[in-house]
This record gives C-alpha cells, structure tokens and sequence, in this order.
C-alpha cells in the first residue's frame, strides 16, 4: 500500500510558551512559517474561548502570511463562527469545548446536537470553508456528522494514544479502522488525531483512505529536543514510511 497522507502540525503549545512570560518570544509566524519550509501540509490552531494560548492577533497574522492552509479548530459557538466568517481559513475543524479541561476531552456528541451543529456548519460551508467534526470512532456519531452534511470527520485517536496493554492498543486500532472504512463508505474525508507521537503515529498512518493527520503537543515537546523543523521531519518520515 502507498498513499500519502497529509500532516498538520498543531501549534498552539508554541504560543502557551510565548504567553508563559509575555512578549512575542518564540515568535508564532516565525515558527509556522519554519514548520511549514520543513514540510507540514498544513498549519492547526485552536482559538479557544479562554484564549489560553492562540489569540484572535494570531489567527489574523497567520491567515495573512501561511502558504499552506491553516486549519482554525473552534468550539461551534456564535462567536467563534462569527470570527471563522470574517477570518476565512481553509478549513474549520469543530470541537468540544469544556472551560476546565486541560486538552480537548473526546469528540463532539453529534448525536444529541444535530440540529445546532447543523445550523452552524451550514454557515461555514455556505462559504467555501471545509468543515470537520472531531468525533470519536463511533458509527452513530460518524453517522449523524454525515447525515448534518458534515464534509470532513476528524476521528479522535485519544483512545488508541492513551492505551498501554497490547490488546487494548490493537482493539481500538481495529475500533479505528472500522470507523475509517464506514466514514468513507458515506463519502466522507477522513482525518484523525490527539495524542499521537512519533511511536504510534505509524499505524494510524497506514489506516487506507486517511487523508491527514494533525500532531501538535508531542511534536512541539519533541522539538525541544532535535528543534522544530527536525521534528516535523521526523513525524513526516515516520509517516511516509507507514504508508508505504
């Protein structure tokens, strides 16, 4: 099998770095437009409510300077709509959002939101923007994402990341894979992501049909080590070779 599936590197933790102290150090262009040059597909960033570390500045200064899309993670509210409206990114990906949660917690309960979702998603596509819904591997939610015309389902490998025990790895790599093969039997793009490193990514990789995966916490940990552009190289190789 060789396909090659896209990478999005997530960047957010560069800003919660540059907030730690204030300022503009590390400077969030300077390193999109390094991951980017190293080879990312595409940029992600979440503009959470709290503004805990992407601001509403740096959506407006990476819209206008990537070369690769950016890809705008927001929670389906009447405000982060308004500002994705205005913004004009590739793509939205749609998520669940808890004020108190460290990291994004599961995916979106489609299910009991249809007709709210479906309100707001229909606004961003009206547009021209492609839109995802970050959900777990679950043929009911994949189901109702399909059925709110939902282009895109970014399935939520938190699950496959966090487990340890062999059988449980494999159960929900094949849990994942079905997800994949019914999304894509409805006509949806599949993505996947949260929690991958560079020690497992190879497997969700070489799911057939995955269209791009979006790493961000662990590359930017790992960059610390081997610096950014080394960072996104790797996850790109361990990627590629995955497919092949």
């Amino acid at each position: 099998m060789n396909q090659y599936v896209r990478l999005g590197v997530n960047i957010d933790h560069v800003a919660t770095l540059r907030n730690a102290r204030g300022g503009h150090d590390p400077n969030l262009l300077q390193m999109a437009l390094a991951v980017e040059e190293a080879g990312a597909d595409g940029i992600t960033i979440h503009l959470r409510e709290d503004r805990r570390h992407i601001t509403d500045e740096d959506v407006w200064l990476l819209r206008s300077h990537l070369r690769t899309p950016m890809n705008l993670e927001m929670a389906a509210t009447d405000e982060m709509v308004r500002i994705a409206l205005k913004a004009m990114p590739k793509a939205c990906c749609i998520v669940p959002e808890h004020r108190r949660e460290v990291t994004t917690e599961g995916g979106l309960d489609v299910v009991n939101q249809l007709s709210g979702l479906g309100m707001q998603i229909a606004k961003l596509i009206d547009v021209g923007i492609e839109v995802s819904l970050f959900i777990d591997a679950d043929r009911d939610q994949i189901q109702a994402a399909h059925d709110i015309g939902a282009p895109v389902v970014e399935l939520h490998t938190g699950e496959y990341a966090n487990a340890t025990a062999r059988e449980s790895v494999e159960n929900e790599l094949i849990r994942l894979k079905e997800a994949s093969t019914f999304s894509q039997s409805l006509g949806l793009v599949v993505n996947a992501g949260h929690g991958l490193t560079k020690f497992n990514v190879a497997r969700i990789a070489a799911i057939e049909g995955m269209n791009e995966l979006n790493i961000g916490h662990s590359l930017i940990a790992r960059s610390l080590m081997v610096g950014l552009p080394a960072a996104v190289k790797e996850f790109r190789e361990i990627m590629d070779r995955g497919c092949q």
